[in-house]
């Protein structure tokens, strides 16, 4: 992702987001159980990078199993600066797939953010390290209590959403949407402009205009808006 391109996404809420795709015909877009873990955490923008956890096996999910070449270590030293990690954890909430270690590292790497539907562990740790985190709570278990991580960059299931590695990812107070790759430019063009519009919106609505007629707009709000938008153009 570029640099334009992830600003103007940094200034593009969820909400926002969602509404553009489903007037696209995409209606799964958010990813269920993936909630900001710190008050005020900023909004990040980002590719997809992919992590796939699958039900725990014996023989597999070990310690040992932790300095495996397929491991959650090695898929952290291939991620790039800016990527948004994004972990499939099945929605399993009774073992943590990252713990403070593995979120300093990531950190360091200058990661943008882990996802997932899953939980971490050490969580005051994994905070203090300042890697943006959205996921669905806390627990004290390892991952391999409950998982058996499989591989990294190749298509997942996360919050019930499906997501390909180099899928956009944009993550806010309101949880975290993807892209489809082939559609990020027209939808960042649209979604920038319906952010403008919502401006414009809601400083009519503190003017006292109405609703009807004003959200969503008819005829006439369309002019107004067409004259004050090419009045205003940027």
């Amino acid at each position: 992702m570029d640099a334009q391109t992830r600003k103007i996404l940094e200034g593009i809420s969820t909400a926002t987001l969602t509404t553009v795709l489903l007037k696209k015909g995409l209606r799964n877009v958010w990813l269920r159980g993936a909630f900001p873990k710190q008050p005020g955490q900023k909004r990040v923008a980002g590719i997809a990078f992919t992590l796939r956890f699958v039900p725990a096996r014996e023989d597999l999910a070990t310690p040992a199993s932790w300095a495996s070449p397929i491991s959650t270590r090695a898929a952290i030293e291939a991620m790039e600066e800016g990527v948004i990690a994004v972990a499939d954890a099945m929605g399993v909430t009774d073992a943590g797939i990252f713990g403070d270690i593995l979120c300093a590292r990531m950190a360091k790497r200058k990661v943008g953010a882990l996802i997932t539907d899953g939980v971490m562990r050490d969580m005051e740790g994994v905070l203090a390290t300042g890697l943006p985190v959205w996921c669905a709570g806390a627990a004290a278990p390892a991952s391999v209590a409950s998982l058996t991580f499989v591989n990294w960059q190749e298509p997942i299931a996360c919050g019930g959403v499906a997501i390909f590695p180099g899928d956009a990812i944009v993550a806010d107070g309101d949880g975290a949407v993807v892209i489809p790759q082939a559609m990020l430019a027209n939808v960042v063009e649209e979604a920038a402009e319906q952010e403008i519009q919502e401006g414009w919106i809601i400083n009519e609505v503190q003017r006292g205009v109405p609703l009807p007629g004003l959200y969503p707009p008819n005829e006439e709000t369309k002019a107004r808006y067409a004259a004050w938008r090419k009045e205003n153009k940027t």
